[in-house]
């Protein structure tokens, strides 16, 4: 239970950190990357999956 926990905060870091990363690039430099900002959800969810 305790490794399950843990796996689901580190996944959990993962999904807010891609979140904030993508964020954090312009409209410009998603496009780049083939994203728009609708894209970000989906992106760090798979991001975050194991």
């Amino acid at each position: 239970m305790k490794s399950t926990l843990i796996n689901r905060l580190q996944r959990w870091r993962r999904y807010r950190t891609t979140v904030r990363e993508l964020e954090n690039l312009t409209v410009r430099e998603l496009e780049d990357l083939g994203l728009s900002r609708g894209d970000i959800d989906r992106v760090a969810r798979q991001a975050s999956a194991f």
